[in-house]
């Protein structure tokens, strides 16, 4: 069985695409269909369920998938260490990331590990967490960016940063000329949080109800940017990670004071499949996040 055939399988079934699939192979979109029929026809069973919209793998399909993602990489290892060369499985580096991570220090590692790095690139698309972790878990992407990362059944985990968390208001808000903020401030406030069931929004309802701050929930919403939003109309106080408000502050739009005792901050992972290996220019990338602006990767190099 040819290995571009195999290629060509699990970049259809990573991308969640024919035509997708048949790009990065640089075939046309019915060969790539064609090849997976042929698939299917050598191995007597159907690799995917085309009767459901989207398609789906069948459980065939995942088992050939698995079997294949590591027969095509470790090929290209192999290749890669009789040419001399390093493995480029990874020449395209894709990456999901939560909503709320801050798009100017992705920005930023990207362009200096492209400096680094100039025959590798790096995609990234923004997401809720769930399909973060969905994305990863399915072979989508090869990393992701999530909070609170620990206890995620399937995912490794490489610890990022911290992000300390502030309470946010409007700047003419009673409490937007405090230094710090005492939980006794918060009694009665409107809240603006984020949906109950996001990760995030359960560690800080925790936060605050375990240190006796009695805010008034006015409304939820699951993503940071409009919790900002709602903030700058006027429509209550909100607690969220600082560097998210980076923008807002130097506009003026928002205030934010830290809280004056038991210090709350938001841990950021970058994670992986368990289980998957990771490649040179993957890792290479991880180092520059890691290093922020990757300073540290580029003495290394």
């Amino acid at each position: 069985m040819h290995i571009d055939a195999l290629k060509i399988y699990c970049d259809v079934v990573r991308f969640r695409s024919f035509s997708r699939g048949a790009e990065v192979n640089r075939v046309l979109q019915a060969t790539a269909s064609q090849t997976v029929q042929r698939l299917e026809e050598h191995l007597g069973v159907a690799l995917i369920d085309r009767s459901r919209r989207p398609w789906e793998l069948t459980p065939e399909g995942k088992v050939f998938y698995d079997g294949s993602r590591e027969i095509v990489e470790r090929y290209h290892e192999v290749e890669a260490a009789v040419r001399g060369t390093r493995a480029a499985v990874d020449s395209v580096i894709r990456m999901a990331a939560i909503y709320s991570v801050n798009l100017r220090d992705m920005s930023q590692c990207v362009q200096r590990f492209n400096e680094l790095h100039p025959q590798a690139r790096v995609e990234i698309e923004y997401l809720h967490p769930e399909r973060v972790c969905e994305r990863v878990l399915n072979d989508e992407v090869n990393l992701g960016i999530i909070s609170f990362p620990q206890g995620r059944p399937g995912l490794a985990v490489i610890p990022w940063r911290e992000e300390p968390m502030v309470l946010a208001c409007h700047p003419r808000h009673r409490l937007a000329k405090l230094k710090t903020v005492g939980f006794a401030h918060l009694a009665g406030e409107a809240y603006v949080g984020f949906d109950s069931e996001l990760v995030v929004g359960k560690k800080i309802e925790r936060y605050l109800k375990n240190h006796g701050a009695n805010v008034k929930p006015v409304l939820r919403f699951d993503n940071i940017e409009a919790i900002k939003r709602a903030v700058e109309a006027g429509s209550g106080v909100s607690v969220l990670p600082q560097p998210t408000l980076e923008h807002e502050l130097r506009l003026g739009t928002l205030a934010a004071a830290p809280f004056a005792k038991q210090s709350f901050v938001r841990p950021m992972g970058i994670v992986y499949r368990r289980g998957r290996k990771l490649y040179a220019n993957t890792e290479a990338f991880i180092e520059v996040l890691k290093n922020g602006t990757g300073t540290a990767a580029a003495k290394k190099g």
